[in-house]
C-alpha cells in the first residue's frame, strides 16, 4: 500500500474498506463511540475471516480522531448526509498533515461542495466504493476542479493497491452507477405494488431472467431503505412512497433485520 490509510466511520462501507486496505498495510479506523468501535472491530474481523485473509494485526480501531493525524490518505465513510459530512470534513482538515489526501465515499453528493468544506480542495477526491467492498471491483473516482495532478495520480494508485478498477466519472449527482441504477430499483417497487407480486417473485425473475446476482428489492435492502431514499432524492428520482412508509416503520433492510425481506443475524 503506497499510503498510510485512515478511515473515518464504522459502518458497512468503512469496515469493508478497512478489511481490504489492511491486506497491504496498516489502517486506522476512527469510530465515534466505544460501542461503535467494538462493533466495527468485530465486523472487520468477520469480513477477514470470511475472505480467508490474514491482516497481521494491521487494523487499529480508535475513538480518538487524533489517530487519523498520521495517515496520508484519509477516507470519510459516514452517513449520507451533506451537513454531517461537511462538518466532519471541517473537523478533519486541520488534523491532517499538509500533503494528506482526504476522500469521501459519498454515492450521490457534490464532490466540489464537500471539497470546499474540507479546506483542501486540491487534495480531495470522491472515492465511491460499492458494498460489499471486499467483493465489488469498481471504484468511481470523481475529482473537484481544484484537484492537483498529484492527487489524481495518488488516488488511482490507491485504488490499484486495493485491487480495484477505478473509472473516473463526472461530479454529477449519483455519478454513473447510482444515476442509472436507482430509477430501475424504484420501478421494481412500483411494479410490485401495481401487480401484487411479492418481493421474492420480483427478485427471482431478475436473478434468473436477467442474470442479476441480487434482485432489485434485495439490493435495496442491502443498500438500506433510508440510504436508498436519500440517494433517490439527491439524483432527482421519483422515490416510491412505499420506501417512506418503510423508513417510518423502521424497516430499513438488512441492517434492521427487515425490509422487503426478513433477515437473521
Amino acid at each position: 500500500m503506497p499510503e498510510r490509510v485512515g478511515i473515518a466511520g464504522s459502518g458497512a462501507i468503512a469496515c469493508g474498506l478497512a478489511a481490504v486496505a489492511a491486506r497491504s498495510g496498516p489502517v486506522v479506523v476512527w469510530a465515534r463511540s466505544d460501542g461503535s468501535a467494538k462493533k466495527a472491530a468485530r465486523k472487520v474481523e468477520l469480513l477477514c475471516e470470511k475472505a480467508g485473509t490474514n491482516v497481521n494485526g494491521n487494523i487499529e480501531v480508535t475513538c480518538d480522531a487524533a489517530g487519523l493525524g498520521s495517515a496520508s490518505f484519509v477516507v470519510e465513510a459516514i452517513v449520507e448526509d451533506p451537513a454531517a459530512k461537511a462538518a466532519l470534513m471541517g473537523d478533519l482538515g486541520p488534523r491532517l498533515s499538509g500533503d494528506a489526501i482526504l476522500a469521501t465515499t459519498t454515492s450521490s453528493l457534490s464532490i466540489s461542495e464537500l471539497a470546499d468544506a474540507s479546506g483542501r480542495p486540491d487534495r480531495f477526491v470522491g472515492l465511491h466504493v460499492f458494498n460489499p467492498v471486499p467483493r465489488m471491483d469498481l471504484v468511481e473516482l470523481a475529482f473537484p476542479p481544484a484537484a492537483s495532478a498529484a492527487t489524481r495520480e495518488r488516488a488511482r494508485a490507491f485504488c490499484e493497491a486495493l485491487g480495484k478498477t477505478a473509472v473516473e466519472v463526472p461530479d454529477t449527482p449519483g455519478f454513473v452507477v447510482n444515476r442509472l441504477l436507482f430509477p430501475f430499483l424504484f420501478e421494481a417497487v412500483r411494479l410490485m405494488e401495481r401487480t401484487g407480486l411479492d418481493a421474492e417473485a420480483v427478485d427471482t425473475c431478475m436473478r434468473l431472467g436477467a442474470g442479476h446476482p441480487l434482485g432489485p428489492l434485495a439490493l435495496l435492502d442491502l443498500v438500506g431503505i433510508d440510504v436508498s431514499a436519500a440517494i433517490g432524492r439527491t439524483i432527482g428520482a421519483d422515490v416510491p412512497e412505499r420506501l417512506e412508509r418503510m423508513i417510518e416503520a423502521g424497516e430499513l433492510g438488512r441492517k434492521a433485520g427487515r425490509g422487503f425481506h426478513a433477515y437473521e443475524d
